[in-house]
């Protein structure tokens, strides 16, 4: 038995490298012909938000055993793989459920003042340098016993991700950093692009191994797609799995108001994870402890936070929080002829905005804004431009609004009190 295994690794080893001889557009064909994509999976398979404490536990261990498998981490205590990152309400977990039982994780990072595990290791500038929000792909794993059934829960998780980043996440340019025998199968099936050419070999946060950094541009994914897939039979075809097909397996997460982000930990859930069963915030540098308590200002959160050194940090709050939002919008701008000027509000704050239009809109006057905040929350505001900037031919302007209406304040009041996305459906119990 031992002799035949051997045999069959060798037989797998040998003929790895004689795949490798071929140019890499060959071998990019060959993995695009391997695609098997069912726009029709079981009813059996769930996809959702991780949010309950189940859910999050079963993602974290599924993804500590797939780590200690690969030898990207060594194992840990808890059973699970908690990072820094996780705590973040910035970051959503997404998870696949087969049976009721979770059989398929991703988690997608939003930049934060903590940043992106990558960065340390990969130079984001250029992707920086163009227009939209940035997400890192991160702390994928799936069940053992999916992982050779031809993608029936890694095509449907990745469905999700590409749909929950477009449609819910604001976010334009996904990154990864992958080990290098995995790089060719984003390559060749999503076209991601290398952020380098160069492989790093020591990448601390996977226990040392190697890493290659990439990119995917998520407004021109879909011609690139149709371009490689479009002529393809359904089950090959990649570029009607993401852009056409609906896949009814998908929760979509309910959200009242036009926020980018669905934060699920209450105190008690990061009390639990980064306190209780792992050691996470214990071991966090002090200036990582400083930008959580600026993150989670909040009383309830500050109790279960590590504690800041009795030197002290000096903690320099921004007077108004921000707040990342996608909210159509329009501006009417009579008194200057302009007619009604529409733009999307991405960023708010208690007295004020950030907004992106394709034109200019004239400043020194006050405006009339209708600010679509979710689908039965308008507000209607008087507001000035008091910042522009300029980027790829779309305009950025900063507003400041005269006086907030009650729905206005009732939304932002909202976004500061509330600890996850489900309280803002009951935002007026934040309202005084």
């Amino acid at each position: 038995m031992r002799l035949v295994s051997r045999l069959r690794n060798f037989l797998h080893q040998l003929a790895r490298r004689m795949f490798a001889l071929l140019p890499k557009t060959r071998r990019h064909k060959v993995y695009r012909s391997f695609v098997d994509c069912n726009s029709d999976p079981s009813q059996r398979l769930v996809l959702k938000i991780a949010e309950t404490k189940e859910e999050l536990e079963a993602c974290f261990k599924l993804l500590h055993d797939a780590y200690v498998d690969s030898g990207f981490m060594t194992p840990d205590p808890s059973g699970m793989r908690v990072t820094i990152y996780h705590a973040l309400p910035t970051t959503t977990t997404l998870c696949a459920k087969y049976d009721g039982k979770v059989v398929g994780t991703i988690s997608l990072i939003r930049e934060s003042a903590i940043g992106f595990p990558l960065q340390r290791i990969f130079d984001l500038s250029d992707v920086r340098a163009k227009e939209g929000n940035i997400a890192e792909v991160s702390a994928l794993a799936v069940h053992p016993r999916f992982r050779r059934t031809g993608g029936t829960v890694l095509f449907p998780l990745m469905k999700f991700m590409y749909e929950y980043c477009t449609a819910f996440f604001d976010t334009r340019h996904l990154v990864i950093a992958v080990n290098p025998r995995h790089i060719e199968m984003y390559e060749s099936l999503l076209f991601f692009r290398r952020l380098s050419a160069n492989v790093v070999e020591n990448y601390d946060f996977v226990n040392g191994a190697p890493a290659v950094g990439a990119t995917l541009d998520l407004k021109q994914a879909p011609e690139i797609l149709r371009k490689h897939y479009a002529n393809k039979p359904a089950r090959r075809n990649l570029y009607h799995y993401f852009i056409e097909a609906k896949l009814p397996n998908i929760q979509i997460p309910h959200r009242r108001f036009f926020t980018t982000n669905d934060p699920v930990l209450t105190p008690s859930l990061i009390d639990y994870f980064f306190n209780e069963r792992t050691d996470v915030f214990a071991t966090l540098s002090e200036r990582k402890k400083a930008l959580l308590h600026l993150i989670y200002d909040l009383p309830e959160y500050q109790k279960i936070l590590p504690p800041l050194p009795s030197t002290g940090e000096s903690r320099q709050v921004r007077q108004h929080r921000r707040f990342s939002v996608k909210c159509p919008a329009s501006l009417n701008a009579t008194v200057a002829n302009e007619g009604t000027i529409p733009v999307e509000v991405n960023e708010v704050s208690r007295y004020g905005f950030r907004a992106r239009c394709g034109r200019p809109i004239p400043g020194e006057v006050w405006l009339t804004a209708v600010v679509q905040l979710g689908r039965n929350e308008i507000s209607r505001l008087s507001v000035q431009v008091v910042q522009e900037t300029e980027h790829e031919q779309t305009h950025y302007y900063g507003f400041r609004i005269g006086e907030p209406d009650l729905v206005w304040r009732k939304f932002v009041t909202a976004l500061y009190h509330g600890h996850t996305h489900s309280d803002l459906d009951q935002a007026t119990r934040f309202l005084q």
